[in-house]
């Protein structure tokens, strides 16, 4: 033993050498057993969903993998192998894996695709793009593209995975909770944008366009990729020694934002329950007759604005999605060409791994279509989805919710959080006391006053706005929101118990309460 610790101590620089290879080694080996005990854990979790039993009439789901082998520098292939293709096998899914071997494959084999009911894009954004462009350039693509699409985050630039997919540091576990929204199921719509020159076929994106300097300094990191952590600002920096400031003009005209239609407008809804089909019916027999409205015509109102710009980026809303909002619009942002250099190599190093980052004095504008009209003469490259074209006059138009993507559970929640939606919040009366009921399962959410708590579940459509507006007349008095039609006969009995409670007459509210109750089974309100 002495002479081991001798040994040790004379060659003491091979001791430190051999010592951290040892360490980095039984790290190395540590993170490949946890990255099995995951690949074990959710082939586990989807054996579950392969397990359960499917009619005798139905079919077995088809889903078409559309694999980039040539993302993440070639390990594309291995990635998918190792940690999404067991997952989706075992989820009983009849899994076809086409493979692409050049730029622009993709768009081609979607034009001839049949009887899927799963597209699933495994690469990174550039596949994406090329997936969506060919399913939207379909004849059929009315129908076609309803079909639910999956992303599982492969390549270098996934820029959507932000979106849909909760963030993680080990590359193992994106591609696992990306893979495991396909089986679970959870859907959320995404707005796209259809973007047209003048001669070539539209090209779809669902990031959006980028036309300026941060966009030309960001594209030539990779020549400077023996300064390590310095390329970013090291191609920034370079990029300031050719021209300053940096100035691209251009004339850009737009229209205002679209109001969101109600999201049951497409899908037939549910018939409702005999309660609901009777309220509804006494509601518009006690309502107001309506005069015939004429049909509305629609005049868009065109605005232009001419740009003398650093970047100009036109964007869409799906990296921070709002499921609630009533508008649907792309942003047009315009970056000042008044920073100083410093701030350009900051912030341009920063927008290299989060495009979304704005310069401060950012103008951005609401549009739902617009027209870039580029000077003759104009160079130059566009970023649309993290791809390159040749700059040119091109026309943008939203195309709200288009398609359908599987989300994590966990960060559909998230976007579903901002209950109720704004529109409502604004028009309820701002009076001292008032709160909302968070969501619980099994019950209707209506807003209650502090001290009183619901005493059961509520069969009342309050969502129909006739209904909850006699519901509110009743509640506040001084309730200046839209204008009702005069009360149905609930709201007359909900009207009577509420005056009969605050003139002190619980006894008389009560009776009129439980009369409501056995009428509809409406929530009632008992002090807490």
């Amino acid at each position: 033993m002495t002479v081991f610790f001798k040994t040790l101590r004379n060659h003491w620089k091979k001791t430190t050498a051999g010592v951290c290879l040892l360490t980095w080694g039984g790290h190395w080996l540590y993170g490949k057993h946890c990255d099995n005990l995951l690949r074990r854990a959710a082939c586990q979790e989807a054996q579950v969903f392969g397990n359960q039993l499917i009619p005798p009439n139905a079919q077995v789901k088809k889903a078409t993998v559309f694999l980039n082998p040539a993302a993440c520098k070639g390990k594309a292939r291995t990635l998918f192998e190792k940690n999404a293709a067991p997952i989706l096998h075992l989820s009983g899914m009849d899994v076809t894996v086409v493979k692409t071997d050049y730029e622009g494959q993709a768009k081609k084999l979607l034009e001839l695709l049949e009887n899927t009911d799963v597209i699933i894009v495994a690469g990174g954004d550039g596949t994406l793009q090329e997936v969506i462009t060919g399913v939207l350039r379909r004849a059929d693509e009315a129908t076609f593209s309803k079909i639910p699409i999956g992303f599982i985050p492969l390549g270098q630039t996934s820029t959507l995975s932000q979106t849909l997919f909760a963030e993680s540091g080990n590359k193992v576990q994106h591609i696992i909770d990306a893979t495991l929204a396909i089986v679970k199921g959870e859907t959320v719509p995404l707005d796209v944008l259809q973007i047209k020159g003048e001669k070539e076929q539209p090209v779809f994106a669902l990031t959006g366009l980028r036309w300026g300097s941060f966009r030309d300094a960001g594209v030539t990191v990779s020549r400077y990729w023996y300064l390590g952590p310095l390329k970013t600002k090291a191609a920034h920096f370079f990029s300031t020694l050719k021209e300053w400031p940096q100035t691209h003009q251009a004339s850009i005209s737009y229209t205002g934002p679209a109001e969101r239609p109600p999201s049951g407008a497409e899908e037939t809804p549910p018939r409702p329950s005999l309660y609901r089909r009777i309220l509804r019916r006494l509601a518009s027999y006690w309502a107001q007759p309506q005069d015939a409205l004429s049909p509305e015509v629609s005049s868009e109102v065109w605005k232009e604005v001419q740009l003398s710009t650093l970047e100009l980026s036109i964007t869409t809303r799906n990296s921070q999605l709002d499921l609630t909002s009533k508008e649907d619009f792309m942003n047009i942002c315009m970056e000042p060409n008044t920073i100083s250099k410093g701030d350009f190599i900051m912030l341009g190093s920063k927008k290299v791994r989060d495009p979304r980052l704005r310069a401060e004095g950012t103008e951005c504008l609401p549009a739902s279509r617009c027209a870039l009209l580029l000077p003759e003469g104009t160079g130059g490259f566009f970023s649309i989805d993290s791809e390159e074209y040749e700059a040119m006059p091109v026309e943008v138009k939203l195309l709200p919710r288009k398609l359908r993507f599987f989300c994590d559970p966990r960060r559909r929640a998230e976007m579903l959080q901002s209950w109720p939606s704004e529109q409502l919040r604004s028009q309820l009366p701002g009076r001292a006391g008032f709160d909302w009921c968070p969501p619980s399962g099994g019950r209707r959410d209506i807003p209650t006053l502090r001290g009183w708590k619901r005493a059961g579940p509520c069969s009342l459509p309050t969502a129909d706005g006739r209904l909850l507006g006699c519901v509110l007349s009743c509640l506040w008095p001084s309730w200046e929101g839209p204008a009702f039609p005069p009360p149905c006969p609930v709201s007359r009995l909900l009207h009577g118990c509420c005056c009969s409670m605050s003139s002190g007459s619980h006894l008389a509210g009560s009776s009129s309460l439980l009369g409501l109750r056995n009428i509809c089974g409406v929530s009632v309100f008992s002090r807490g």
